[in-house]
């Protein structure tokens, strides 16, 4: 069950995708990340209450360092949400894997054979597919910056297996990491236009607080309690969910090469995770980087 806890993240963070579509209609995407931490932010601190878990850290460089990666990839991928088709946002933001299988080879000081470097590359394959029906839209900044939502993610994702070695719980890397982002996209909004909340507005942006909230706390224990290889393979559920959930509600469609694109991103995510030298947790640096 500890690993399957990243099916359950899974199908909330496709949940908390289809809220931030829905959301595009009433707010913008820096709005549904300060309601999205808002709401989190609450929800995580009850959480807390009840476990008796405090809030004070000896390790608050290694949460700034996550919660900023982590603030700024959420914001990028809220954007693509809104403009892109579901499946395909979703999509670019869990090339992740890729991006962390490369920046552990890095901080190891491991080297690139052959196999690993064919998965990467079959990964990134799959983004050049996935992407040119996107610049045959003129959306080219778009899948650049889902791209880039990735690589940030990413290096949340190193931050996250950190502070879990370090013995920070759950909620508490989760609380500082609504913390931050509610920070940062309150600053924002103070240069940006303030949409007023409707009974429906505010129905949208609690269902995007609770499931983002209760995928981050799912996705954490993943991480923390399974297998790091299954539980990276997992991951991927998400598009799976995503797919479904644009095809159902919004009855969006992909071209071939867009869905062979997505099948080339999860196989060279699943096998670069797989190929990737798996170290002891004692040998994982304590200092999150950026």
């Amino acid at each position: 069950m500890k690993s399957s806890w990243m099916l359950v993240a899974g199908l909330l963070f496709g949940c908390m995708s289809v809220f931030v579509k829905l959301g595009a209609a009433h707010f913008s995407h820096i709005e549904l990340v300060f309601y999205r931490s808002l709401f989190g932010l609450l929800l995580v601190y009850i959480i807390m209450r009840q476990q008796h878990v405090g809030v004070a850290t000896q390790h608050w460089r290694n949460h700034l360092w996550r919660g900023l990666s982590g603030s700024v990839a959420l914001a990028l991928f809220f954007y693509c949400i809104t403009v892109l088709p579901l499946a395909t946002a979703v999509t670019l933001n869990y090339t992740a894997p890729l991006f962390l299988t490369i920046l552990t080879m890095l901080v190891f000081k491991d080297k690139f054979n052959l196999p690993l470097t064919a998965a990467i590359m079959l990964g990134f394959c799959g983004v050049v597919l996935l992407l040119h029906p996107t610049l045959q839209r003129d959306q080219l900044l778009p899948g650049l910056l889902g791209l880039i939502s990735g690589f940030l993610a990413g290096v949340a994702y190193l931050n996250i297996r950190q502070l879990a070695v370090i013995g920070e719980p759950d909620t508490r890397i989760v609380f500082y990491f609504s913390l931050i982002a509610l920070i940062g996209s309150s600053v924002w909004m103070l240069f940006d236009t303030m949409h007023t909340i409707t009974l429906q507005g505010f129905a949208i942006l609690l269902g995007l607080g609770s499931t983002g909230t209760l995928a981050q706390l799912a996705m954490t224990r993943a991480y923390r309690t399974g297998k790091t290889l299954v539980v990276g393979s997992l991951a991927y559920s998400t598009i799976i969910f995503a797919s479904l959930f644009g095809v159902l509600l919004w009855d969006e469609t992909l071209s071939l090469s867009s869905w062979l694109g997505m099948a080339f991103i999860i196989a060279g995510g699943v096998l670069s995770l797989r190929l990737s030298p798996q170290h002891q947790p004692e040998k994982v640096p304590k200092k999150g980087k950026s």
